[in-house]
């Protein structure tokens, strides 16, 4: 009885093989099925993918479970990094706000030292930058302020930070700024601190030069530029830049104004200047006439000299 009993595993070995086997032709099968180019088995291979594919829905949800995972994890790792990085520069800025109403209140202390009376009259309109229809300058731009707001002609426009141009044609709603950069702009300025006087002269090009430098040795390479008030163009003391060497070796301005981000602009209000007719009155008042004086008497000895004689 015991050399009759069958051992399973002599059973299954056999029945292994076979399946394993088999396996391996169904694979080779599908390997040539899906490389033979005919319409009819592309038909087939159509229909099989039809029938198959979202029964196997089950197997692929843990994978795109994982890949959602990953994703979320990338995105929380760029959040946390942004995260840190708006805290760096929100301290920065909490420092910077610190610094700056200290200076300001160190300003408004030195300026009631000094008794400084502010220009009530510079105050500005502030106009939205719109299309260049065209115009004879190639560097202009279009306002949406004109007459009806009180724009005149020449009055500086400044975006918030520096001197951007100034207006050149005035409309009923409309006016046009002539920027700095136009070949057509000329403004007097003053290099600080050696205080050297300049004509700013653009050339179409995003670094203006400086022409008729009084001493150009003076002038160094980051000096501040602004602007002068000779002519009465511009008020004095408005920023335009600073001073960089140019590839032609030339001393050219880098605009302190963003020219590539121009939304917004602000038009200086300036009022005309009282012409001086009499420079004297501006030093010294005139004289006060008192009355007039009485005759005086000859002296006792000389009438007695004229009565000898």
């Amino acid at each position: 009885m015991a050399r009759n009993r069958i051992d399973p595993e002599e059973f299954h070995r056999p029945l292994r093989r076979v399946l394993v086997g088999l396996l391996i032709l169904l694979m080779v099968g599908l390997f040539f099925l899906w490389r033979i180019d005919s319409p009819r088995v592309e038909r087939f291979r159509t229909a099989l993918v039809d029938r198959f594919v979202p029964s196997f829905q089950w197997a692929a949800a843990p994978v795109t479970w994982t890949a959602g995972v990953l994703d979320n994890f990338q995105s929380y790792s760029r959040l946390y990094e942004q995260n840190q990085q708006l805290r760096e520069e929100l301290r920065q800025m909490k420092a910077w706000k610190e610094a700056a109403l200290q200076l300001e209140q160190k300003n408004a202390r030195l300026l009631d030292l000094n008794h400084v009376r502010l220009d009530p009259m510079l105050t500005h309109v502030t106009g939205v930058v719109l299309a260049d229809s065209g115009s004879p300058f190639r560097q202009s731009v279009l306002l949406n302020v004109g007459a009806r707001d009180g724009i005149k002609d020449g009055w500086a426009t400044m975006d918030g930070i520096g001197l951007v141009g100034r207006i050149s044609g005035v409309g009923q709603q409309i006016s046009r700024v002539i920027l700095l950069t136009d070949s057509n702009s000329r403004v007097p300025v003053t290099v600080q601190p050696s205080g050297q006087k300049a004509l700013l002269s653009g050339d179409n090009s995003d670094l203006p030069p400086l022409d008729f430098l009084e001493d150009p040795d003076e002038v160094r390479p980051g000096d501040r530029v602004v602007t002068s008030g000779d002519g009465g163009m511009f008020p004095a003391g408005l920023l335009v830049g600073s001073v960089v060497l140019g590839t032609d070796k030339r001393l050219r301005v880098t605009l302190s104004a963003d020219y590539q981000r121009l939304e917004f602009l602000r038009v200086l209000r300036s009022h005309e200047l009282t012409p001086i007719t009499d420079p004297g009155a501006l030093v010294t008042s005139p004289p006060i006439q008192g009355p007039p004086k009485p005759p005086t008497s000859p002296e006792p000895a000389a009438e007695a000299g004229d009565s000898n004689g």
